[in-house]
């Protein structure tokens, strides 16, 4: 199996960067190719504009995105990730929980190389998504480091369920352009590991590593499976009984 870790922390030596040595070690050592997009040490420009695309006549920037991966003008950095993701068969995505999402070099990442006509699609060409999509066929999975205690982002949390806060990439980033993605391997109470915690942290990573090619993963709705109705929203009577939000697009 291919697999592509793009991970993001500043240090090296922190616990998402042992996470990400611990889980490629695994992966290795089970035989899987594994490519790393370590964004920090790549120094991965995170804003996404013009300079991205290349001589393209088109000023609307989202359709400019999608001419220049047409014409092949895209930006050298972008067109590698983007190979990355078609040769990798499941995508891992290393990082701690910032602010309630993904550090901003990340999402950089999303920003520039999920471009239109490569992840998403516009108009008349648009291209099916949730589901579907050019990336269909690959798995993905998070692994995230989170500062406070787990109760804080449960059900009744003051930061609210983790699922909810995850939703947005899980569903929103990965999904949307094909990807089927596995349950998110979350770390909570970061703040302070001593060793005896890290090694039950990196054993319990071991084993989903070992087991990531029979995990089941999340059983989102596709867009095409007849749940939606034309306005795309969820037709009455299809709801898992006793979902509600976000947990309405996945069928239990």
């Amino acid at each position: 199996m291919n697999v592509l870790v793009v991970y993001a922390h500043p240090e090296p030596g922190s616990l998402t960067g042992a996470l990400k040595d611990v889980a490629v070690e695994q992966l290795r050592a089970d035989g899987h190719e594994v490519r790393i997009a370590d964004l920090y040490a790549m120094g991965w420009k995170s804003q996404a504009d013009a300079e991205d695309f290349g001589a393209v006549g088109e000023s609307n920037f989202m359709l400019a995105s999608g001419e220049a991966y047409r014409n092949g003008t895209l930006s050298a950095d972008i067109r590698a990730e983007q190979e990355k993701l078609l040769w990798a068969d499941t995508v891992l995505l290393h990082f701690p929980l910032w602010w309630f999402s993904m550090p901003a070099i990340m999402k950089g990442w999303v920003d520039r190389v999920l471009t239109c006509g490569f992840a998403y699609g516009a108009g008349g060409d648009a291209i099916p998504r949730y589901g579907a999509g050019v990336l269909a066929g690959r798995r993905a999975m998070l692994v995230v480091s989170v500062g406070g205690k787990e109760p804080s982002y449960s059900d009744r949390g003051i930061n609210g369920p983790i699922e909810d806060l995850l939703f947005p990439i899980q569903h929103g980033i990965l999904y949307y352009p094909g990807m089927d993605v596995l349950p998110p391997f979350v770390v909570h109470g970061t703040i302070r590991v001593d060793d005896e915690r890290f090694g039950e942290i990196a054993d319990d990573l071991r084993r989903r590593m070992a087991e990531l090619e029979k995990l089941e993963p999340i059983r989102y709705r596709p867009q095409s499976g007849g749940d939606y109705d034309r306005s795309l929203r969820l037709e009455h009577g299809r709801e898992t009984p006793g979902s509600t939000g976000f947990g309405l697009h996945a069928a239990h």
